[in-house]
């Protein structure tokens, strides 16, 4: 929870931003973003350099643990293609995460408080599940939006080319603003308790900070499933 000034502070030019508040939260997101790269990279290393082919101990257990239940967790929503897009899903819920997770510290910020982040975040979703529906089925690809049958083809083109851009801004906006939510309510809760309320509101962050990672990787393994499944029209012969 950022309370205060800010324990990191790079002075990152931004040509372009004017505001002093602007420019200070597009700082903070981008340093607080290249720190969760930095954790997720350094255990990422320091599990690689401590690999035992015996029963594992430390950051290799734990990384096992969170490897293995996240190719479980693929799996299940996507089937066994799922595997293939392991590093995709896996990266993106661990970056959130621990981006979600720094908002807790005293000091520190969570760089998915800040819309340009979650922007960028949905940016990524966005473009993997249509390259990779591209790349699957080709120029076959544009059946996806023309509904069931091509009868309602001209009407059903539009609506889905606009639902599928409002994707990124329902990404963007449910991630964005349930962290900033969850700052506002911790800040108050702990004003209005600041004795008895420390470790109930560490929970409740801890809890929503890994349920809002959840919630958008799942989603973006949902769209990436609707993305290789084969689109069948009517009048479709095989």
């Amino acid at each position: 929870m950022k309370e205060g000034p800010l324990f990191l502070h790079v002075n990152i030019p931004l040509p372009g931003v004017t505001s002093p508040e602007t420019l200070e939260s597009c700082r903070a997101a981008i340093t607080y973003s290249w720190l969760a790269m930095a954790i997720i990279i350094g255990l990422a290393l320091i599990a690689r350099f401590s690999l035992k082919k015996t029963a594992p101990t430390g950051v290799q257990n734990l990384l096992e643990v969170i490897v293995g239940g996240l190719n479980d967790f693929v799996e299940d929503i996507m089937g066994p293609e799922g595997k293939h897009y392991l590093a995709l899903i896996g990266t993106l819920f661990l970056f959130i995460l621990v981006c979600n997770l720094q908002g807790l510290v005293p000091g520190f910020d969570s760089p998915t408080a800040n819309i340009n982040t979650t922007l960028a975040l949905a940016l990524v979703a966005f473009s993997a599940t249509h390259y990779i529906g591209l790349k699957r089925h080709g120029i076959g690809y544009i059946k996806h939006f023309m509904g069931p049958m091509w009868g309602l083809a001209p009407l059903m083109l539009p609506i889905e080319l606009i639902s599928h851009f409002a994707r990124v801004m329902s990404l963007t906006f449910r991630l964005f603003g349930n962290m900033v939510a969850k700052h506002k309510l911790l800040l108050v809760l702990a004003l209005l308790a600041p004795y008895i309320a420390p470790v109930p509101i560490l929970g409740l962050g801890l809890l929503v900070a890994f349920v809002q990672a959840l919630v958008f990787t799942l989603l973006t393994m949902l769209y990436l499933s609707g993305s290789i499944e084969e689109a069948h029209l009517g009048g479709d012969h095989h």
